[in-house]
């Protein structure tokens, strides 16, 4: 190993020296050396990513798309994503010119549009429990964190909003995302126009995290981009809808003034997107309904699963209303935090959960559990904790 020059010891960017990797990862790479584990852990499609999508990979690759595209991305893919989002979700007809970009993923699309908006400083408010890597985002680009509470319900309200800002009426954003990771909380329309009307009334910039819309059971899926489009940039992408995160291709479209500052910042990190990933993406947007309409289909089965075994386990489970993830409260019976929990869980019963403390406030005493796996796993490590609860249960008794 080489051993760095001890006057450069210390050099390194001291807001990313605060941040930790990320814990989702860090858990999911202990709990992969314990043999025999079935890992629920990662927000991971178990899909394949289907035929037709990867054959327009190849004729991309056949045809020589290899060299840079323009930074926004190719023109096609953002007049697709004009309309796949103005026939699912209602948007505004947005100019593929100047108001979408076509981005490495979603993660990148918040990473550019976070240090392409704001300044160091500036306030952001991040409902919790949510994806880990919002309050890394935050921290590492020198904007203050204002974490908000929504337990115990886990949804965002007026009120709850309300009562940051009066703390924090200094606040320049709100980033958060529905259906909710990790919570599997969604919204049913009325709830999305309520937060919409008192939005509206603030300078807040609606940083609108969408990537699991597909993936809503049991409400229609509401975009806060069709109630309140001049201050809100919807972020979405291909991922998680049709099985595609490693083919990183995300898209983020608002208003034409911060859509320049999110390109410039999207510019400098990264360049461009991939063309035969773009070609991907294209065609799932394109063709790849049918795709969506099975794998909805089948994380709602397995949800229903999931639900049922947990809630007989003596959990206290809330049906997620989409995504797939399950946010279950750990049974006080048991006498263990979620982490001891997890932790034990892991080395005896040989089963992979994420504890509710890695998600922020709120989500201390609850466990994640990702059904992007298998029935066959599901129903073996569904098993698995009901044996072990009861062991555990039996010897400390």
């Amino acid at each position: 190993m080489i051993q760095i020059k001890k006057g450069l010891a210390t050099q390194q960017n001291h807001e990313l020296a605060k941040i930790v990797p990320s814990p989702i990862r860090e858990l999911d790479a202990e709990f992969s050396k314990i043999e025999g584990l079935i890992k629920l852990t990662l927000g991971e499609p178990d899909f394949d990513v289907p035929q037709h999508i990867k054959e327009a990979v190849k004729q991309a690759v056949d045809v020589n798309d290899s060299h840079y595209a323009v930074t926004s991305g190719h023109f096609s893919l953002r007049e697709t994503v004009v309309h796949y989002l103005m026939d699912h979700f209602g948007t505004p007809a947005y100019d593929p010119d100047t108001e979408v970009l076509i981005t490495v993923g979603a993660s990148e699309a918040l990473f550019s549009l976070l240090n392409g908006v704001f300044n160091r400083g500036d306030k952001i408010i991040v409902p919790t429990p949510t994806f880990p890597m919002y309050e890394a985002l935050v921290r590492a680009g020198g904007f203050e964190l204002v974490p908000l509470n929504t337990a115990p319900d886990f949804k965002l309200t007026p009120v709850k909003i309300q009562s940051v800002l009066m703390e924090h009426p200094d606040a320049k954003g709100i980033l958060f995302n529905y259906p909710s990771n990790p919570t599997g909380v969604g919204y049913i329309p009325s709830e999305v126009q309520l937060l919409a009307e008192f939005l509206r009334e603030t300078d807040l910039l609606v940083m609108s995290d969408e990537i699991y819309a597909e993936l809503s059971y049991d409400v229609e899926h509401v975009s806060f981009a069709a109630l309140i489009p001049a201050q809100t940039v919807l972020i979405s992408g291909v991922s998680k809808s049709h099985a595609m995160t490693g083919y990183r291709v995300g898209y983020l479209v608002g208003p034409a003034a911060i859509v320049k500052q999110v390109r410039k910042q999207h510019q400098l990190t990264v360049a461009t997107v991939p063309g035969p990933m773009m070609a991907a993406a294209e065609q799932a947007l394109r063709h790849g309904e049918s795709d969506v309409q099975i794998m909805r289909n089948i994380y709602r089965e397995r949800r229903d699963l999931v639900v049922s075994a947990l809630q007989s386990a003596g959990f206290e489970v809330s049906t997620p209303q989409g995504a797939f993830y399950v946010f279950a409260k750990v049974p006080t019976i048991l006498g263990v935090d979620a982490r001891s929990f997890v932790k034990r869980l892991a080395y005896e019963a040989r089963v992979g959960l994420a504890p509710g403390e890695i998600f922020g406030a709120g989500g201390e005493g609850y466990v994640r559990l990702s059904y992007a796996a298998s029935f066959a796993d599901l129903t073996e490590a569904l098993n698995r904790i009901r044996e072990w609860m009861v062991k555990y249960q039996v010897a400390v008794m």
